[in-house]
């Protein structure tokens, strides 16, 4: 089998093919949910906090005086934890999705109603025979 063959083989089973699709939808979803928490939570959070904006909440390394995050990295290196508090929501977040998500499909999983159960199979021929002479035996 050629290199080539052995490649398509392996690229159209089903599972590399789910597999691309999923990452390709959750590349989409995680744009979704950044947009979420950037903007929509993360206003109303800073509203609530007195109008903050965390992704200005940094820490200067260097000294510098700057007013905003993007002026301070310019400037040197600097400690972003308002940055990193925003992306810590968006896991939060995107881990209580994916669970609310999981659980929604384990639950439809145990509503599907169970197959009628199968005939039993037939007996074999020897057992049936041993019954018979076990039955004639005892009358």
């Amino acid at each position: 089998m050629s290199i080539f063959s052995e490649f398509r083989e392996f690229a159209v089973k089903g599972n590399v093919v789910d597999l691309a699709v999923g990452v390709i939808i959750g590349g989409a979803f995680g744009k979704i949910v950044d947009s979420m928490v950037g903007d929509l939570i993360m206003p109303v959070v800073g509203m609530l906090v007195g109008g903050l904006n965390f992704d200005n909440y940094f820490i200067a390394l260097a000294g510098q005086t700057a007013t905003t995050l993007a002026e301070a990295k310019k400037a040197g290196a600097v400690l972003a934890y308002g940055s990193f508090l925003t992306v810590l929501l968006n896991f939060i977040i995107l881990a209580f999705v994916i669970f609310m998500m999981i659980k929604q499909i384990n639950r439809l999983k145990r509503e599907e109603p169970a197959a009628a159960p199968a005939a039993p199979p037939p007996t074999p021929e020897d057992i049936v025979l041993l019954r018979e002479i076990r039955d004639a035996l005892k009358r």
